[in-house]
């Protein structure tokens, strides 16, 4: 018997369909992963904010006949230019790139633009969602707050949101989870707390942490990572039927 061919590291994170895939399932919302290129610490890579939207945006794609779009890689990640490695683009920038994405979907039959977003940095994205109204695009966030704090109570999260901002025990455990050969050895001991961060955006990580990390990634586990994408799905279905994407057994 043969072996089923194992998605590669490309079609794992990139839409593989075709022109006529698309034609055929004629969706009305597209999902785009908005992602960044910033320092994790030493145990995950520049590209982990891309791979948790990516991954995220997959799971959504899964449950909901969306067109998946190709992330956004480079974002706003300026409270982090002190590491080597990591790379930005202005506000206004992202900015724009996201409305002529909307822009172009509108013209190809595509009402509805789902920004997953996997870098808190990205603050401009709430503007570009505020204002949608009456652009002839519908835009939502995802995930949100709520969202987040729901999918932390499902997957047992220990660390707070807030003390849990960057490279710790939810990014680690969602990576251990989808692709744990991007985690490298010394999670277990790089955790960094830094609860009073009071001035981050005028000093940047840099201020708080010397590893980069702040967070407990040694709490992470691929059981959390699971479980908090299984939460975060659920918490889509409230954004589904906002806006128009019915459910895969609802076509």
């Amino acid at each position: 018997m043969t072996a089923s061919p194992q998605p590669s590291p490309v079609t794992a994170l990139l839409p593989a369909d075709t022109t006529e895939d698309v034609r055929a399932r004629r969706p009305s919302t597209a999902v785009l992963p908005v992602g960044s290129f910033e320092q994790h610490g030493a145990h995950l890579p520049l590209i982990t904010d891309t791979v948790v939207a990516c991954t995220i945006a997959g799971e959504l794609a899964a449950a909901h006949p969306v067109q998946l779009l190709p992330p956004l890689t480079v974002s706003c990640s300026h409270e982090h230019a002190d590491w080597p490695g990591t790379v930005s683009i202005s506000a206004r920038t992202l900015h724009a790139v996201v409305t002529d994405i909307a822009a172009s979907l509108r013209r190809s039959g595509i009402g509805t633009l789902i920004l997953v977003n996997g870098h808190g940095g990205n603050y401009v994205l709430r503007n570009v969602v505020q204002e949608s109204a009456g652009s002839g695009v519908r835009m939502a966030l995802f995930p949100q707050s709520a969202d987040w704090e729901a999918a932390r109570a499902r997957a047992g999260v220990r660390t707070s949101a807030h003390s849990d901002m960057h490279a710790g025990e939810v990014e680690t455990s969602i990576l251990l989870h989808a692709h744990p050969e991007l985690v490298k050895d010394g999670y277990e001991s790089a955790d960094c707390t830094a609860d009073d961060r009071k001035h981050l955006l005028t000093l940047g990580m840099s201020a708080y942490t010397a590893s980069g990390v702040i967070g407990r990634p040694s709490l992470a586990s691929a059981r959390k990572g699971r479980e908090l994408l299984t939460g975060l799905v659920e918490a889509f279905g409230e954004y589904a039927a906002l806006l128009g994407a019915p459910a895969e057994g609802g076509r």
